[in-house]
């Protein structure tokens, strides 16, 4: 994968699928800064929160590189189809895609306790100046056992295998493929602030063996086990990732 320079949002992007890129860093001069709502919003009224956070902190809507949204349960391939479809428009409305390449890095998985009644807006990242020579800042786009590129249920990992054995495999397949990501953005393990897993599964054994032997010295940080599953059914695993330095809620 070849990064692409955003020509008025300050970072660069990881082509990824329709939907979504595969992830965003900072151009020189810049940095990402995460923002999380306290209380997530209905994901159309969240977008328009978001646009006059952006408006307030002087930063077009094209500095957004990245989206988080919660949802209901895990959509049918057709259905989660349906809502990137709808997604994706209003993106392009805003002048953000790249020659119809949409640019902005995205996670939505569907919490298993006390899930949002209709998709949520539960945080963004977004550009803004920094001094020169800052620490590199990216953000990983999330992921489940699907190969890069690939949409559909014939793709999935291990599918159907919910045993100890068959989530280890899929856990290890999300980790290639957020290193991939991760290497693909010019950074690397040192650099990582922020680990999120999303699964109902137990990952007592995934933890230690699999995810943090492999963070290198980011194993200090651990990693945030969100009790949510995948945004589409029968995908059981999945990751994001991010390397910041400003962390906001609001």
């Amino acid at each position: 994968m070849t990064l692409i320079a955003h020509p008025s949002g300050n970072y660069l992007f990881l082509p990824g699928i329709a939907p979504y890129s595969c992830g965003a860093v900072a151009a020189d001069g810049f940095e990402i800064i995460q923002v999380t709502f306290q209380v997530p919003l209905p994901y159309i009224q969240g977008l328009a929160k978001m646009t006059e956070f952006l408006k307030a902190h002087q930063r077009p809507q094209s500095a957004v590189c990245g989206i988080s949204l919660r949802s209901p349960k895990p959509y049918t391939f057709a259905g989660f189809s349906e809502f990137n479809a709808s997604y994706a428009k209003i993106l392009e409305s805003w002048g953000v895609f790249v020659n119809g390449v949409n640019p902005v890095a995205r996670t939505n998985v569907a919490p298993v306790v006390n899930p949002p009644g209709e998709p949520v807006l539960y945080g963004f990242s977004f550009t803004s100046p920094c001094s020169v020579g800052s620490p590199r800042t990216f953000v990983v786009a999330g992921a489940g056992e699907l190969p890069e590129g690939v949409l559909e249920r014939s793709g999935i990992v291990e599918l159907g295998n919910t045993s100890a054995a068959g989530i280890s495999a899929k856990a290890r397949f999300v980790m290639d493929l957020m290193e991939s990501r991760l290497h693909g953005l010019g950074a690397d393990w040192h650099q990582v602030t922020t680990v999120n897993i999303y699964t109902e599964h137990e990952i007592q054994q995934i933890l230690p063996k699999i995810v943090l032997n492999r963070t290198s010295k980011a194993s200090i940080h651990s990693a945030a086990w969100h009790f949510s599953r995948p945004p589409i059914e029968e995908i059981e695993y999945e990751m994001d990732m991010r390397g910041t330095r400003t962390e906001l809620r609001i």
